[in-house]
């Protein structure tokens, strides 16, 4: 299960969910994820205290890969609403691609890529997904 959580951002939530959820079962992602769509200052806090940076990041990720009493929880993607719309004006597209996009990164992450150690794999994979699904979003 994939819940998307937002307040005051305009979300396309059924497409968006359903875009998501393929990707998940693409990627064999197993049990339920959690994406909040938060303000700036929450997302700060969180990559100031977990990643040593004090400063907003378009998206963070936190795998839990842990199993609860309810089923297996995957983890939390946290995306700032604040850059959605700044990276969407510079990418020339709309904030439910930006969306899209940023919940694709995070998936991702959440699946064990990571951009920062990999040889570009992840970017392209990320890139290939987007490509594949960004038009659903018109």
């Amino acid at each position: 299960m994939i819940k998307i959580q937002y307040n005051g951002f305009p979300v396309k939530k059924r497409a968006l969910l359903g875009i998501i959820r393929q990707i998940a079962v693409q990627l064999h992602i197993k049990g339920a994820v959690t994406i909040k769509i938060a303000a700036a200052d929450e997302v700060r806090e969180l990559n100031k205290k977990y990643r040593q940076q004090d400063c907003a990041t378009d998206v963070l990720s936190f795998p839990m890969a842990e199993k609860l009493p309810d089923g297996f929880y995957s983890g939390d993607i946290l995306i700032c609403r604040n850059l959605v719309e700044k990276q969407a004006c510079e990418n020339n597209h709309s904030k439910q691609k930006e969306l899209l996009l940023l919940m694709i990164h995070g998936l991702l992450h959440l699946h064990g890529y990571d951009h920062e150690k990999d040889k570009g794999e992840m970017l392209a994979l990320q890139q290939q997904l987007f490509a594949t699904h960004a038009g659903e979003m018109e």
